[in-house]
C-alpha cells in the first residue's frame, strides 16, 4: 500500500495545499487520502457537554469539507479517501501516514510566525524529521509563496 496523506483544516487557505495534493496524486498515480483532525486540546476547562458538541459540530464541519475535495479530486479521476480523527494533529497525521504506507505528507505552512498554526515554522523542521523517521515519507509544507 502507498499513498499521498493531506492534512487540511478548510479555508481559503487550504486551497494551495489540497491543489499541491490533487497534483501529485496525478503525477505520482498514488491514491489520496485527505485528513481532517479535530483538536480540542483547547477546551481542557470547558464543560464535558460542551466540549461533546462541539466535538460532534467539528467532525460534521470536517466531513464536509473534505466531501468538497473528494469530489474536486474525483472529477480529476484521483482515487481519494477522505478520514476524520480527534486527537493531536501530529499525531493523526503519522497515525494515517503509518497506515496507508504514504510516501508523501502534505501540510499547510503557517504565513506568519504569530498565526494559530499547529506546525509553525519552530515545529516544522521537528515534525518533518520525524515523517522522515517513522515513515520514510517526505514532508511538502505548502506556503503563500507555494502552488
Amino acid at each position: 500500500m502507498s499513498g499521498i496523506v493531506c492534512a487540511i483544516r478548510g479555508g481559503p487557505r487550504s486551497q494551495k495545499t489540497v491543489e499541491k495534493a490533487l497534483e501529485l496524486a496525478e503525477t505520482t498515480g498514488e491514491p489520496l487520502y485527505l485528513l481532517y483532525v479535530v483538536n480540542l486540546d483547547f477546551l481542557s476547562h470547558t464543560s464535558s457537554s460542551r466540549v461533546q458538541t462541539l466535538s460532534e459540530d467539528m467532525r460534521e464541519m470536517g466531513e464536509f469539507i473534505l466531501a468538497t475535495v473528494q469530489a474536486k479530486a474525483r472529477q480529476r479521476g484521483i482515487p481519494v479517501h477522505t478520514v476524520v480523527r480527534q486527537g493531536n494533529v501530529a499525531d493523526e497525521i503519522i497515525r494515517l501516514g503509518k497506515e496507508v504506507g504514504a510516501h508523501y505528507v502534505i501540510i499547510g505552512r503557517p504565513r506568519r510566525e504569530h498565526e494559530g498554526n499547529v506546525f509553525e515554522e519552530t515545529a516544522l523542521s521537528a515534525f518533518a524529521r520525524r515523517v522522515r523517521q517513522e515513515l520514510g515519507a517526505e514532508l511538502i509544507a505548502v506556503g503563500e509563496e507555494d502552488a
